[in-house]
């Protein structure tokens, strides 16, 4: 069966002919390779390295599969339709309703700069370090402590180090615990910005509170699998204590930002404003 547009039914359509509530996205397998590559990356720090890397290796090719399947034009295709005739519009209005698409609302309908959750995530990386030092100074009298525990999420050997060698400094150990730690904080601070505007009321209180607490349950049943050297030296309140610490300096500094509608129903190209004519100057050579 052949639609009103003249197009068989499983020809894909371009983002362009197509009202936004007609469009679906074309299916597409790379975010469940993109998924299967993240699953084994970690799946790796309990296993064994090689798995990570297969894992990190399946991730990248997924991730750029899923990008070009958006950029510059997402990758869509029309809902057919079936049983029913539908009339083409007149070409005074397909004339006047050229290049305009229907939006459909979401939730949130506005976000905080992606910027302020990179920024709010290397605050909240330092308040959390600052407790966490603050812990192993009082507790174990040893600043490197807790550095070095961290590093057990990346670095298999901290869990046969004796508690000598984890009181000492180990610039491996180091390095290990600075990069995950950053990169934890940012993404964290990245969800932020998604996840505090639909708390319009009470965001400091979420993100500052609740989350920290979820989090900690999360890692708590977690934890003797992913790092069991962490897990039998941690000390659980003053964990909790530098989740509240990530928590609420992340959350103040994201909150300090204005609001930026989310822009539906645009390509990818037109939310970067690229122009497609090839000429800088807007006009023909």
């Amino acid at each position: 069966m052949i639609d009103p547009r003249g197009r068989e039914p499983n020809e894909a359509a371009s983002a362009a002919d197509v009202p936004y509530l007609r469009a679906i996205p074309r299916p597409t397998p790379w975010p469940i390779v993109t998924a299967f590559g993240c699953t084994l990356l970690f799946a790796g720090i309990v296993t064994h390295i090689f798995v990570s890397v297969v894992g990190g290796a399946c991730a990248i090719i997924g991730l750029i599969g899923w990008f070009r399947d958006v950029f510059p034009h997402e990758a869509v295709e029309e809902i057919p339709v079936v049983g029913c005739e539908v009339p083409l519009p007149p070409p005074e209005f397909a004339a006047q309703t050229a290049g305009v698409r229907e939006t459909r609302r979401v939730v949130p309908e506005a976000i905080h700069p992606y910027r302020s959750g990179v920024l709010g995530g290397i605050v909240g990386a330092v308040a959390m370090a600052i407790v966490a030092c603050a812990w192993g100074l009082i507790d174990e009298r040893s600043i490197w402590m807790p550095i070095n525990l961290l590093a057990g999420i990346l670095v298999p050997s901290v869990g046969d180090a004796s508690i000598e060698q984890l009181k000492s400094f180990n610039g491996a150990w180091f390095a290990a615990a600075a990069v995950s730690h950053a990169v934890l904080s940012v993404l964290v601070g990245l969800v932020f910005v998604v996840a505090l505007p639909m708390m319009p009321r009470r965001p400091l209180l979420a993100g500052g509170l609740i989350a920290p607490v979820l989090w900690t349950g999360i890692a708590w049943a977690t934890l003797r699998v992913v790092n069991p050297t962490l897990e039998q030296y941690i000390s659980w309140p003053w964990f909790l204590a530098s989740q509240f610490a990530f928590g609420f300096s992340c959350g103040a500094i994201i909150a300090r930002f204005n609001l930026v509608r989310l822009q539906v129903g645009q390509s990818i190209a037109q939310r970067l404003d690229l122009d497609s004519s090839g000429d800088s100057n807007g006009g023909a050579s």
